[in-house]
């Protein structure tokens, strides 16, 4: 294999840069060069603990065998099949494998190509079932305050953090928001669960008495709030949420694109909370993030409220060039074979308290406000510079980068989400590293 250290493009113009202050990033660039196991390597040869496994992604870590060798070998067997009016096995066998671990009351799996896509599916597949039960009117759609469903309109729409807003006008009609769960005053470093703002979901009742529940199709919640900065649900929040729904005949949509996968210590969060959603979105762990890839999960109610007519009219006038694409099927498999081989999907429960005690340790340190965690995800908010919001969490990302660690910062908040392969000694490294970091911020 060639030596890929001290590697640099010999220009970055091109590249326009996501969610990246592009300006900043080209003046010194930070550039991993390979990965393997927990760990990536930086063009100046560097070891970086990967303490966000990517983005939330890579819940097997990196360059794992099953994987890299089962993607090499679709390649050169079947590297592309048309997802329209054509079929190839790896497609169906996937999806008979994700409804194996899923909730109870999932039965059908819908191909995306990311999380923003799977949003915007479920969103469509809302609303058409409704009007395909003879119940039209109901189009509205409820998200939250705070919330993060992907980047395009219908995910921007119901999402509710206002960059990923502001910029692009007007937002779908009819939307609405639930407030967000964060509750500081009260439930300022919890292990786990909150105890208060259960009471927060029953204000989907009075957007129920505003706007009619008959217009209402659907209402779509992250079941922990990752990308805003680690918000877990109060207890009895999620359940409350459920029974408003059912009590007005509103779908509930659990986006776990995050949380789905073991991030939770369970295959989906809705088990991790017993409360069964109507969908599911995926994306993120289903493939390790080696091949983009995403996911709707749907109960056979929703299913076969559209197949209805005759057999040879399409049922659902949706989908993408690459829906089920054969490598990411392969890469999809592999991954869910590397899971239940090594029993990663509960491996978060197994470690939860070893990493709450180690997240909570961050609790006396200089300007930490607020520590959160569950499952194998932990929020450690840090009192903001005055007149410069974002700044402190961002030099801490920086100096954890030059020490030899991977964080992910949101506002001022610390978001750690590691792969579920990490040890007590990581663990260790980690929050240690990361302690040290905090002790010396301006």
């Amino acid at each position: 294999m060639s030596d890929r250290t001290n590697v640099a493009p010999n220009d970055l113009n091109a590249f326009w840069m996501p969610f990246t202050a592009n300006r900043q990033f080209k003046k010194n660039p930070r550039m991993f060069v390979a990965a393997k196991d927990m760990h990536y390597t930086t063009s100046d040869g560097r070891q970086v603990l990967d303490g966000t496994a990517g983005l939330w992604c890579c819940n097997a870590g990196h360059a794992r065998p099953k994987i890299v060798e089962a993607v090499a070998a679709q390649t050169a067997e079947l590297d592309y099949a048309p997802a329209f009016q054509m079929g190839h096995p790896k497609a169906f066998e996937l999806a008979n494998r994700l409804i194996d671990i899923a909730p109870d009351n999932m039965e059908h799996v819908f191909y995306t190509n990311s999380g923003s896509e799977s949003v915007e599916t479920a969103l469509k597949m809302a609303i058409a079932y409704h009007r395909a039960r003879g119940e039209g009117t109901r189009t509205r759609l409820i998200g939250r305050e705070r919330g993060y469903h992907g980047v395009n309109f219908g995910g921007i729409s119901v999402g509710g953090i206002v960059k990923n807003r502001m910029h692009f006008g007007t937002m779908l009609a009819g939307v609405d928001h639930l407030p967000h769960t964060h509750l500081p005053e009260q439930n300022a470093f919890t292990k786990g669960q909150p105890e208060h703002g259960a009471n927060l979901a029953d204000d989907l009742e009075r957007i129920c008495a505003l706007h009619d529940p008959s217009t209402i199709a659907a209402v779509i919640v992250e079941p922990l709030a990752g990308s805003t900065g680690v918000l877990v649900p109060p207890k009895d929040y999620l359940q409350r949420l459920r029974a408003i729904c059912d009590k007005h005949g509103i779908l509930l949509i659990f986006d776990e694109v995050i949380t789905g996968f073991g991030r939770l210590g369970a295959p989906f969060a809705a088990q991790k909370f017993d409360v069964m959603p109507d969908m599911i979105t995926t994306a993120k762990g289903l493939t390790n993030g080696v091949i983009p890839m995403g996911a709707v999960l749907t109960t056979a109610d929703i299913h076969d409220a559209f197949m209805d007519g005759p057999e040879n009219l399409i049922e659902l006038f949706h989908g993408y060039t690459y829906s089920g694409n054969p490598m990411a099927c392969a890469a999809g498999l592999a991954t869910l074979d590397t899971y239940r081989e090594e029993g990663l999907l509960q491996r978060g429960a197994e470690l939860e308290e070893y990493w709450q005690d180690a997240a909570h340790s961050m609790r006396d340190l200089p300007n930490v406000i607020d520590v959160r965690n569950l499952g194998l995800i932990a929020g450690i908010e840090l009192a903001p510079i005055e007149g410069k919001p974002t700044a402190r969490a961002f030099e801490a990302f920086l100096r954890a980068y030059d020490k030899g660690i991977l964080i992910r910062t949101t506002g001022d908040i610390i978001a750690l989400s590691p792969p579920l392969i990490i040890s007590k000694a990581e663990i260790d490294q980690l929050f240690g590293t990361l302690s040290d970091v905090l002790r010396d911020l301006p």
